[in-house]
């Protein structure tokens, strides 16, 4: 093992970086809100004499971007430190249960943060300031919703490649779906909820029209391999009436490779078909968000001596598609070479029951500490 990574790895210290996962939980940080978190992990790194750097996104709303070494980093460890909103704001904090610790936001990406975190702090205590390596830390706000914190980031850096951590399972993830985000809207007339034969029932018409859609070949779950999922559904409402106005939201991930545009230009030819199979249809179909996956080589991002260092470890590399969207269809979109790999299971993110493994948090600090020291892929493996 290279004398420089079996320092760092020395330095990781398990309790620091359960107390940096735990207080990061606690600190609510939906988007919009990421200032605390951001003034937290700032004072954190500011401590341990790290170069850390403010870009301003928006009023009370900016990125952190840390460095090392003599150049310009061109490879950046990368996290987002936002949430989606809590599913019970008393109860949305840290909790722990033998080696798993509960709590919103610890899977996605709290626990890739922290992990990324811990592995500067280590690098700033173990290596003297001439061996550290030219990398860079970039913690983002925004990534549940408009991808602001990375499209600002991207404005001003330009980095070769990125390590994302958001919540594989370790697992390596060189492939990417896209994605593609559907609003529907129908109309009707109200009418008091009474007399609904005088009026026309917008929800009842949303329904149909996402029982057209789900008929269709493109949404049959047993054989297309475009994801759907209707992830929202809400009408007007104004008392005893008949709605006269629903709408609905429509989540596509989309293998790389499967084109947004083509797949946006299918659902409108499925929405003017149903207009005539649905009385009275009124149906506005809108596509304001999307992105394209990607596929990329091993070789382009990932050290040689890789899989060798998951088996010091105890662990088995694995590769996989990541079919989740993120900020890395952005980071791929502006040329640069996105890996996902982070520590935390994407099924569990997004739910109450949000958590994560701890042995699985230190693991990823110790895999980024391999990947900041070994970045160029051609690095021999010198073991």
């Amino acid at each position: 093992m290279d004398e420089r990574l079996e320092w760092v790895w020395q330095a990781i210290r398990p309790k620091r970086l359960q107390n940096t996962l735990e207080e990061m939980i606690d600190i609510y940080s939906p988007f919009g809100k990421e200032e605390d978190i951001q003034l937290y992990l700032e004072a954190l790194l500011n401590d341990k004499g790290l170069t850390v750097r403010r870009q301003e996104v928006e009023k009370e709303r900016y990125n952190l971007i840390v460095t090392m070494g003599r150049e310009q980093p061109d490879f950046f460890l990368t996290g987002h430190v936002d949430t989606i909103p809590a599913w019970d704001l008393n109860s949305y904090g840290p909790r722990k249960t033998g080696d798993t610790i509960f709590g919103l936001g610890s899977a996605d990406m709290k626990g890739g943060c922290a992990a990324m975190v811990e592995t500067f702090l280590a690098m700033a205590d173990a290596l003297p300031r001439s061996r550290q390596p030219s990398v860079g830390l970039l913690l983002v706000v925004g990534e549940e919703e408009t991808g602001d914190g990375s499209a600002v980031f991207l404005s001003e850096y330009h980095p070769s490649r990125v390590v994302i951590g958001e919540p594989t399972s370790l697992a390596a993830c060189l492939s990417h779906y896209g994605y593609l985000e559907g609003n529907f809207i129908t109309r009707g007339r109200r009418i008091h909820s009474s007399l609904p034969e005088l009026g026309h029932n917008a929800v009842e018409s949303m329904l149909r029209v996402l029982l057209h859609l789900g008929r269709a070949p493109l949404f049959d779950r047993g054989r297309s391999e475009v994801v759907s999922s209707i992830r929202e559904m809400v009408s007007s409402r104004a008392g005893f009436v008949v709605p006269d106005r629903c709408e609905a939201w429509i989540d596509l991930h989309l293998p790389p490779g499967i084109s947004p545009a083509l797949v946006e230009q299918k659902i409108r030819e499925l929405g003017t078909s149903a207009s005539g199979m649905i009385a009275d249809l009124t149906l506005e179909m809108n596509f304001g968000f999307a992105a394209l996956g990607y596929k990329l080589t091993g070789e382009a991002i990932l050290p040689n001596n890789l899989a060798h260092l998951y088996e010091t470890l105890g662990l088995t590399l694995r590769y996989d598609t990541f079919r989740s969207h993120s900020d890395g269809n952005l980071f791929f979109e502006a040329g640069v070479q996105p890996l996902l790999l982070g520590p935390g299971d994407l099924e569990v993110a997004h739910t109450p029951d949000e958590q994560i493994s701890f042995p699985e948090v230190v693991n990823a600090a110790k895999i980024y500490a391999a990947l900041s020291l070994f970045q160029d892929p051609t690095e021999n493996n010198r073991s």
